[in-house]
């Protein structure tokens, strides 16, 4: 019997040595090796393999939370380079959690043009179509914004004047008296006690027929009240006005600054600030050298010539509202005032940065929005630009206490029409 089964087994081998009769035969382990991949994540041994496994990231993953957080803490420039060098990241800058908004919410803080709200809550955001929820309740569709073109609008839009002058520069005068109101608005509530960001707007005066002066005004809740400042004088005066015909008004101001040297229009830079519930304003004078007599720059702006001594502290946004509202420059062109050569100020002595410190706060306004604006005393060819808007005036100031505030001295006045009073 086992001489029998071994020669079974031999005819068995030699069926194996047919051929095509090994491949033939079915074999698990075959079958696992060629169709099952391992379950074990292969670990590569070599530099090689690393590298091939890195090429299977893309810049996709980043937008899960990395990218933005990284994204938001960059400048106007570098967010237009990167729009232009790559056409995802350029989606992810203008989303509604990317760095285009973040960079427009600190940038445009406080701040609110007439048809479209403040920079983070547009008026304009909501579909005008309204459909219910099945429960009785209307939803309103917000509707998809583009941050990027929305920031260039409020770039070119902040710094400008309405109309009719509706620039951001004011070359004639046609009227007597004649008011020139900013496009923007302070939103008091949003810049209140405990915002630790403020709003500084300066001017820059470089042709000045006669007189001229900045101002905020609460008419834009109704009210009949205003804070203004005049260059010339370095007065601060505080009116209301209590009856429209005949005209009456009751008021009061202060002197911090002294007046101009006799004989002298102002030229120069005069600036606005809100901070904390309160209002504080600024003033530079240039001159001709050597003469004292009035400075006349023909155009060219002294903003070059304060590099180095207050650019670090403020933020330029200035000349780009020329521009249309959608074209915030790929270069990462910066938004300024299209400051001159400080070779064109050559023979002009540009004074020292002068202030009134925080001289108001805002119990005189109605409502919670104030306009800025220029009053002109007459008619005639100026040149007066808007050449910043930004967080921080050009001087550190500190909050006054209640005993500081309490000794500042207005003294109060009234005048009528026909009736000979301050100016």
């Amino acid at each position: 019997q086992v001489a029998e089964g071994l020669r079974a087994m031999k005819v068995h081998h030699g069926a194996f040595k047919a051929s095509g009769a090994f491949q033939a035969a079915a074999r698990p382990l075959y079958a696992g090796i060629a169709c099952r991949q391992p379950r074990a994540s292969h670990v590569p041994t070599s530099a090689s393999g690393s590298e091939a496994l890195a090429d299977n990231h893309t810049l996709l993953e980043l937008a899960d939370g990395p990218y933005f957080v990284s994204a938001s803490l960059l400048d106007m420039n570098t967010l237009c380079q990167l729009d232009a060098a790559c056409r995802l990241l350029r989606q992810l800058n203008r989303a509604g959690i990317g760095p285009w908004r973040a960079l427009g919410i600190r940038k445009f803080h406080g701040l609110e043009l007439e048809r479209e709200g403040t920079f983070e809550e547009p008026t304009s955001g909501l579909d005008p179509e309204q459909q219910g929820d099945g429960d009785g309740l209307i939803i309103r569709k917000s509707a998809r914004i583009d941050w990027k073109g929305r920031f260039a609008q409020f770039s070119a839009d902040v710094p400008t004047f309405c109309a009719p002058f509706a620039s951001s520069l004011i070359a004639s005068v046609s009227h007597h008296d004649e008011v020139a109101y900013f496009r923007c608005r302070l939103c008091t509530d949003i810049v209140d006690e405990i915002s630790s960001q403020g709003i500084y707007l300066e001017v820059e005066v470089l042709a000045n027929p006669d007189n001229l002066s900045m101002a905020v005004v609460d008419f834009e809740a109704g009210g009949c009240s205003s804070v203004t400042f005049s260059p010339d004088t370095g007065a601060v005066i505080r009116e209301r006005k209590v009856r429209e015909a005949p005209r009456k008004v009751d008021g009061a101001y202060i002197q911090p600054l002294p007046t101009v040297p006799p004989g002298r229009r102002f030229h120069g830079l005069m600036g606005l600030f809100l901070h904390h519930g309160h209002l504080a304003f600024f003033r530079r004078c240039y001159t001709r050298a050597g003469d004292g007599g009035e400075a006349d720059v023909g155009g060219s702006s002294v903003a070059a010539a304060q590099a180095g001594e207050a650019a670090e502290s403020l933020e330029p946004l200035g000349a780009a509202a020329e521009q249309h509202a959608g074209s915030v420059p790929e270069s990462g062109e910066p938004l300024d005032a299209g400051a001159g050569s400080a070779a064109s100020l050559q023979g002009f002595e540009i004074g020292p940065w002068e202030t009134t410190g925080f001289v108001s706060d805002l119990s005189w306004a109605e409502g919670r929005r104030l306009t800025p604006c220029l009053a002109f005393r007459d008619e005639g060819a100026y040149h007066v630009r808007i050449v910043r808007v930004g967080p921080r005036p050009p001087l550190l100031l500190e909050r006054l206490s209640a005993e500081a505030e309490a000794e500042l001295g207005w003294s109060g006045f009234d005048w009528e029409v026909g009736v000979d009073g301050l100016v």
